[in-house]
């Protein structure tokens, strides 16, 4: 988990602007200006007031990812499971509900227990990314793992056959794919925003870096 810290995070970014306006403060005040004092006082927008808002934007589309997952999970299960599929795109595009006890399109169905805690591991990687995080791109990605990982989640540990062995449930059936769902759908596209951002240069604090 350190690692994984190591390679997607950095460091804590300082509050350099308040620390500057110290620096060039006078002993009346840092806002002070000339021996009157009569400078406007220094109102530095910080980025912790950043990091707020986008830990805000962070958690607000895990929650909707997160949301339309489950909904969309009771929804086929309710209507869909043991019945046949159905066609959205003649035969490009299917509705078709099945139980997967691997991981994300089907692959390794013999290591449930061990994708359970995985996800498990990306879900509080993430949350203590969060106190790195300045950069809104940033945001939205780790949100869609968030809300993506947690999804599945929720099947591994509350549907049968029993708790971390729980079977999630697919049913996104493209011609000639593998059957997913939309938390795989998030997860694969939080991804390939975090190598956008990567290729970029762009960090999660919200510095641009050059190789």
């Amino acid at each position: 988990m350190a690692e994984a810290e190591r390679i997607i995070g950095t460091p804590d970014t300082p509050d350099d602007g308040g620390e500057r306006a110290a620096a060039a403060g006078t002993p009346d005040g840092p806002g002070a200006s000339g021996p009157s004092g009569a400078g406007e006082p220094a109102t530095p927008a910080g980025p912790r007031t950043g990091r707020g808002r986008r830990i805000a934007v962070l958690f607000a589309v895990a929650a909707f990812a997160y949301a339309l997952d489950l909904i969309s999970k009771l929804l086929v299960v309710a209507k869909l499971e043991h019945r046949e599929p159905i066609r959205l795109v003649g035969d490009l595009l299917e509705l078709h509900a099945i139980r997967n006890p691997g991981a994300a399109f089907g692959f390794g169905a013999a290591f449930t227990v061990i994708f359970t805690l995985i996800a498990a591991a990306v879900i509080v990687v993430i949350i203590r990314l969060a106190r790195k995080l300045y950069s809104f791109p940033w945001a939205i990605a780790l949100g869609l793992l968030l809300g993506g990982a947690l999804g599945n989640l929720t099947d591994r540990v509350f549907r049968a056959p029993g708790i971390f062995e729980g079977e999630v449930v697919d049913f996104i059936a493209p011609k000639g794919f593998a059957v997913f769902n939309l938390a795989d759908s998030a997860i694969v596209c939080g991804g390939i925003l975090i190598v956008l951002l990567s290729f970029r240069g762009l960090d999660p604090d919200g510095t641009v870096h050059k190789d």
